[in-house]
């Protein structure tokens, strides 16, 4: 057959080629009608999905209208699940079937298509479940307009009360998972539920998806960037400058401040050292570690091999009888740290490790607030629950257990400081407080501390003793609950504003997170067009 011309050209393909591969064996042909049937299946899996697409694109975030045929869409692509999963099983069978006498090659070729349509239907019943709301039933019973009209108002209480129990155990529910490779114990259920409660608090009065946070997100990123380029005066700010500037003695304090970083670096152990020397870290520590474990020091934990204790004393240049007691124990509110002699300052250093295990982030987390009560100097404050507890067990452990009582016995004329960063910052921030009647020369340095930490009122109280250390935008010194709500105000502000479909706020955003450029000139929060359309993203009724 001479070559097929088309476009005015000839080509290297016959007009009879345009058919169906097809092979002919023994019981070949329950296998060829396999193949036909999926065919045509996936021709209208195909065109379904194509509509579900089709339609998805439509609208803007805070315009849905558009898209309002797409759950039948769904109801369709659903109904084709029932022959594809039925088809996927009877493909399973056929090949299977010793009788069949076809070649390797076509058997291959079906066993291929098999596996691909099970593996469709396992990643489509794990994209559901990934997606399932189990508050959506409730939650949308609940905030239906007429629900408070047709309820007498003890009932209307009864149910507010149900969904909010319901809300907090999903919540508790997902945090059981996540942490599920960490023994739990009461202390853990406590700040399961505390942290569920948190969760629920936050999201209770929206209606976002994960997709429309991530596209908030990158809205305000592209936002800020335009703002840093035409700077001017922020309308409202959350956090203010001091009233005065403190200059004196800052080249001091500064100084002071990066001889403490290293006890505060040195409190993670062996992974800060290894993360600073990368190359070298392996080698020293096994040269230095492999010898028997130092009895001098009174040490509390796990330390296999020495590695903590071995990367303790390079980052901070101590010998073994400069540290009174170490502790490697860790659980949730119960975090690392050591007591050292600083002979160089003069000081009797406390140095809190950071964040570094799921028990941390727990304790993190449990951000509710505790009243503090300082006798004779404060009759109240409110600070971080968390890490309160976590200060509130190294106090224990100084006061009750004579750890300070021994290090002043060696070094009387010592100063106490007390040091850490990000949650251990946090935590010596509240220990130095609980400290402070006992040790009033004491200082503390708080590098990166969370945000909500303290009360104004503790905050003006600690501003002559504590010092605290931050870097440029640094997150967690600025990671608060009025700072998350401010957040979430920003976000839903800034997608209702914007005229742009999601699809094309998200291939955007994730071109200018890599490869930079000109943020987008996508209509944002400072625009105002769209006042009216932030009310579909917050629940009629809250369920605080």
């Amino acid at each position: 057959m001479p070559g097929l011309v088309v476009f005015g050209r000839r080509w290297a393909i016959g007009s009879d080629d345009f058919v169906l591969p097809g092979f002919n064996c023994p019981g070949g042909g329950l296998l060829h009608s396999y193949l036909l049937v999926l065919l045509v299946l996936l021709a209208a899996i195909i065109c379904a999905l194509s509509a579900l697409v089709y339609v998805s694109m439509q609208g803007t975030i805070s315009n849905p209208g558009p898209r309002k045929s797409l759950p039948k869409l769904l109801y369709t692509r659903l109904l084709l699940y029932l022959p594809e999963f039925i088809w996927a099983i009877v493909g399973a069978v056929w090949v299977s079937d010793s009788s069949l006498q076809c070649e390797k090659t076509v058997i291959n070729a079906v066993l291929g298509t098999v596996i691909a349509s099970w593996v469709i239907i396992i990643f489509t019943i794990i994209g559901v479940l990934i997606v399932f709301d189990p508050l959506g039933g409730k939650k949308t019973f609940y905030l239906t307009d007429g629900v408070n009209r047709n309820l007498e108002s003890s009932q209307s209480g009864q149910l507010l009360f149900n969904v909010k129990n319901t809300a907090t155990r999903v919540w508790e529910k997902r945090i059981r998972l996540m942490c599920c490779c960490i023994v739990q114990d009461d202390d853990h259920r406590v700040a399961f539920t505390s942290i569920a409660e948190l969760f629920r608090n936050y999201f209770s009065d929206t209606d976002l998806v994960p997709s429309d946070i991530a596209a908030g997100l990158i809205l305000l990123h592209q936002e800020q960037d335009k703002m840093e380029s035409c700077p001017k005066e922020p309308e409202e700010v959350l956090c203010h400058s001091p009233s005065s500037l403190v200059t004196d003695g800052l080249d001091i304090e500064l100084e002071n401040a990066a001889h403490y970083m290293l006890f505060a670096a040195a409190a993670y152990g062996w992974p800060y050292y290894i993360y600073t020397n990368p190359f070298t870290a392996l080698c020293k520590l096994n040269g230095d570690c492999c010898g028997s474990r130092p009895t001098d020091s009174d040490i509390t934990g796990s330390d296999r091999h020495n590695f903590h204790f071995g990367s303790i004393l390079k980052i901070t240049g101590l010998q073994y009888r400069d540290f009174i007691h170490i502790s490697f124990h860790n659980k949730i509110y119960e975090i690392p740290f050591f007591v050292a002699l600083d002979h160089k300052k003069e000081a009797i250093v406390v140095a809190v490790r950071g964040t570094l295990s799921f028990e941390d982030i727990l304790t993190d987390l449990s951000a509710d607030c505790e009243d503090l009560t300082l006798e004779d100097v404060l009759e109240n404050g409110f600070v971080h629950k968390g890490i309160t507890q976590a200060a509130n067990y190294i106090y224990q452990k100084l006061i009750n257990d004579g750890i300070l009582n021994q290090a002043f016995t060696i070094a009387p004329e010592y100063k106490l400081v007390i040091v850490g960063h990000s949650l251990g910052g946090g935590t010596a921030s509240i220990l130095a407080i609980m400290l402070r009647n006992s040790f009033p020369t004491l200082k503390c340095y708080a590098f990166s501390p969370p945000g909500g930490l303290l009360s104004k009122t503790l905050a003006d109280y600690t501003k002559h003793f504590i010092v605290s250390v931050i870097l440029g935008k640094d997150l967690v010194a600025r990671l608060s609950m009025p700072n998350m709500e401010d957040l979430k105000r920003r976000i839903v502000r800034i997608v209702a504003n914007c005229n742009r479909p999601k699809y094309q706020i998200l291939l955007r955003g994730c071109w200018y997170e890599v490869f930079g450029g000109d943020p987008d000139n996508f209509p944002t929060e400072l625009d105002g067009r769209n006042q009216d359309g932030w009310g579909i993203f917050f629940s009629s009724h809250s369920v605080d």
